[in-house]
């Protein structure tokens, strides 16, 4: 009889018994080589006490008689080895020798033990006992491995619990069958097959298949171990049948595949539509048969999303969505683009004010609540088949942009609590990426807007050329530049033409961008040379560096710059470059050729000159000047470019705009420029002797009357009688101002171009300048009084000397100034 709460006794717990503690022979041996425990088992084997062998040398118990101190040789591993196994004669109390198969372990030190060895050996020998029979009969049946005999025939003759369970039927309606038979699949065809093999080559075969179990609906994956069966002589006599279900690992390894897939095809691009149809393709159908994404409405007009949670009524744009059926894409309820509000019991609106997942079922109260206010919405779920449904919220950075919604159809598995958290993952990656999208897309039309306020907005009209231009963004990204190009009206009716590309790309270069063309701007009203300018403006982009090395911003301030001016009376063209590419001149019979400029340094490198070059132009010669992003394609140098643009505007066009448009088709790759791109086109044209006239005045003050006369006739030969008083003042000041305080040669110009440009110079460099004169002063009123009288007056130097320039908008007769 057994105590009350204790397991039965069996055979392995009478003394003696396999199991029994003295069927098992235990020592224990320091690193001295001295025995240190002994059991009751050791004392059964070798017959010893423990009070005879506990404190002596191991030596003692070897059969060829070894000293008793220090290990005994050839006993315990070599080399430090954790574990050691052999046979060892020893010698029994009695004197006879026996031959014992000894296991040890090294063991580590403990606050216990000092360490050493464990030696053990089994005491009871190998000999049957009686319940081997019923141990081996109890492990077949009740192995939790699924297991299967089959003969020669390869016919079914024994399974266990486990297998009976996965094939759906007894042992007694299977038995006699063959594999084949009883699963009536392709699979179990190619089982069968690979059990054939087996019989006939003696070799073990694992093999892996997919089959539903007995009254599933859902296959497993199952893991076979199929081995043959062999009799004393070696003959296979059948074939044994172990399968294990790894549906569980297969569909963890599944789902971890699904999760580095999403990890590489979501968020190939900074572009929010995009990445939501990346995120919808990745999970479609691994994950569900049908993924919609909708994205909050307000996300279009660049608002920034709430943080936290989203709640009430919610309305939502859909941006994408995807089905494993052919029809599902093609009639959604919801197309992509539309805006739909949705009720705060609704998936998608819990899940958005929970922060949570969201699972429902079709017959869910809640779905049939939804149903019933949008009938057709209901229409369209059961003609489609949708029976699970799991809303996901899309956040990112503690904010909400949207939600996503997962469905099955019916026929398939529930979403497991792994899925949930598989689509939970996907989702909070494909939120990262969109958000990084969204902000990217705010910042880069803001830094566009940026750009375009920067660029001037229209050309100026001059009668000195006929101007085209083009500014295209970098493609396919477009991105902020700083590639510039602009026309500045100058004095005496001449233009100057810029154009300018600013190292990197962003917010940064388009205000530096900025900060270089204004600069530009304001050197030219100054009217200096081009080499002059371009050195004023190297100090600029050298003292913007120094300031962005102080505020520790990224990357060195630099530039390149290309500044020509244009005389249309001479038909002089001026220029000098800074770095830049340049320029290619077409002249009207058709030659086209790029212009030989001295090679400057760019902006930003200081201490080193920059040369200009002066040539005459032809009237209706045109004058190219581009950005480097013109000639960016990748199989071709910028020589090649040169050389293809000029053959391009060698040939005939309609107009500059026309030539503009040509130019950019054949020089740009399909996809977009990969660098920005500024083109400017300018036709020469000339102002000839009847739209210019001259006089020399002597050092003499009584020539002013004399000079103010030639100045009324030659109004009134161009028809301007109405600036006739204007500029009569005009040139009388600033006649007597030369005389009275410069030195001769002195020469008077009047020039008819869209203004009246009024022009006197002289071989002094002192330039005068506007005084306030005070109530009693004689004089000191002269360039007020000019500057009263005309749109903007100024003066500029020249190799002789200066000259005082003064300019009057003329008033046509339809109004137009």
């Amino acid at each position: 009889m057994t105590r009350q709460g204790s397991p039965p006794s069996g055979p392995g717990d009478r003394p003696g018994g396999p199991l029994d503690g003295a069927a098992t022979a235990r020592a224990t041996v320091d690193e001295r080589g001295v025995l240190t425990s002994w059991s009751e088992g050791a004392e059964r084997l070798l017959g010893y006490a423990e009070s005879e062998t506990v404190g002596r040398g191991a030596g003692m118990l070897l059969a060829d008689g070894l000293p008793e101190e220090g290990l005994p040789a050839g006993l315990l591993p070599d080399g430090g080895a954790p574990r050691w196994n052999g046979t060892v004669t020893l010698r029994h109390r009695d004197g006879r020798p026996l031959d014992v198969r000894v296991l040890a372990h090294r063991q580590d030190p403990t606050d216990r033990s000092p360490g050493g060895w464990l030696l053990v050996s089994a005491v009871s020998g190998t000999e049957a006992v009686a319940e081997d029979v019923e141990l081996s009969r109890w492990a077949f049946d009740q192995c939790p491995c699924a297991v299967a005999v089959y003969d020669t025939r390869l016919r079914l003759r024994r399974v266990n619990e486990a297998m009976s369970g996965v094939i759906g039927l007894p042992e007694d309606e299977v038995r006699g069958l063959r594999l084949s038979e009883i699963g009536g699949k392709p699979q179990s065809g190619e089982l069968e097959d690979q059990m054939r093999e087996v019989l006939t080559t003696g070799t073990a075969i694992d093999a892996r298949t997919y089959m539903r179990t007995g009254g599933e609906a859902e296959e497993h994956s199952w893991s076979a171990r199929l081995a043959p069966l062999c009799d004393e002589e070696g003959r296979v006599r059948g074939v044994c049948l172990a399968a294990h279900d790894v549906t569980e690992e297969v569909l963890a390894r599944q789902r971890l595949l699904l999760l580095n897939s999403a990890s590489v095809r979501i968020g190939t691009t900074l572009d929010v539509n995009r990445t939501a149809w990346e995120l919808a393709d990745v999970c479609v159908p691994h994950l569900a048969d049908f993924v919609s994404v909708d994205l909050l409405e307000h996300l279009d007009t660049g608002a920034e999303p709430p943080p936290g949670p989203v709640t009430g009524p919610v309305p939502l744009r859909r941006v994408a969505h995807r089905s494993r059926t052919d029809k599902g894409p093609s009639a959604p309820w919801v197309k992509v683009g539309d805006v739909q509000v949705y009720p705060d019991f609704t998936p998608l609106a819990a899940s958005l004010a929970s922060g949570r997942p969201v699972l429902n079922v079709m017959t869910d109260p809640t779905m049939r609540r939804w149903a019933g206010q949008i009938p057709e919405r209901a229409a369209y779920a059961r003609e489609h088949g949708f029976h699970w449904v799991m809303a996901v919220p899309v956040l990112a950075r503690g904010t909400t942009l949207g939600v996503v919604v997962f469905s099955r159809f019916v026929g398939a598995a529930p979403f497991a609590p792994d899925d949930v958290l598989l689509a939970e993952e996907i989702t909070a990656r494909a939120a990262v990426c969109i958000d990084n999208a969204r902000r990217f897309t705010r910042e880069q039309n803001t830094s566009l807007a940026l750009q375009r306020s920067l660029l001037p907005h229209h050309l100026p009209r001059a009668n000195a050329v006929e101007i085209a231009s083009r500014y295209l963004p970098a493609s396919p990204h477009p991105g902020v530049g700083g590639d510039w190009f602009d026309v500045i009206p100058l004095s005496g009716a001449r233009v100057a033409l810029v154009v300018g590309d600013v190292v990197g790309h962003g917010i940064q270069a388009s205000a530096t961008m900025g900060r270089l063309r204004t600069a530009v701007r304001t050197l030219a009203d100054v009217d200096l040379p081009p080499d002059e300018l371009l050195t004023h403006l190297d100090d600029l982009v050298i003292r913007l560096s120094d300031d962005a090395g102080a505020e520790q911003t990224s990357g060195e301030v630099g530039a390149t710059c290309l500044y020509a001016v244009y005389d249309p009376i001479s038909r002089r063209c001026t220029l000098a470059g800074a770095g830049h590419p340049p320029p290619v001149v077409v002249t009207p019979d058709g030659l086209a050729y790029p212009v030989e400029l001295p090679v400057g340094p760019p902006l930003g490198v200081g201490g080193l000159p920059f040369e200009s070059v002066d040539f005459e132009l032809p009237e209706g010669t045109v004058l190219a000047l581009y950005t480097d992003g013109l000639m960016g394609s990748g199989d071709r140098d910028a020589d090649e470019g040169r050389r293809l643009l000029a053959e391009i505007l060698a040939r005939p066009a309609v107009s500059l705009e026309a030539a503009c448009g040509t130019v950019l088709s054949a020089l740009l790759p399909d996809r977009g420029a990969p660098d920005d791109v500024a083109l400017l086109l300018a036709r020469t044209k000339v102002l000839d002797t009847a739209h210019v006239a001259t006089w020399d005045v002597p050092a003499d003050p009584a020539e002013v009357a004399k000079t103010r006369g030639y100045v009324t006739k030659q109004l009134r030969d161009w028809r301007l009688e109405d600036a006739t008083f204007a500029t009569e003042l005009i040139t009388s000041e600033l006649v007597t101002n030369a005389i009275r305080h410069a030195a001769p040669p002195i020469q008077l110009r009047l020039i008819h171009d869209l203004s009246l440009i009024c022009e006197v110079s002289d071989s002094s460099t002192t330039v005068p300048h506007l005084r306030r004169a005070r109530a009693f002063d004689e004089g000191g009123r002269g360039l007020l009084l000019v500057a009263q009288l005309t749109q903007r007056w100024g003066s500029r130097h020249n190799p002789t000397g200066k000259t005082i320039w003064a300019e009057q908008i003329l008033h046509q007769e339809n109004g137009e100034v």
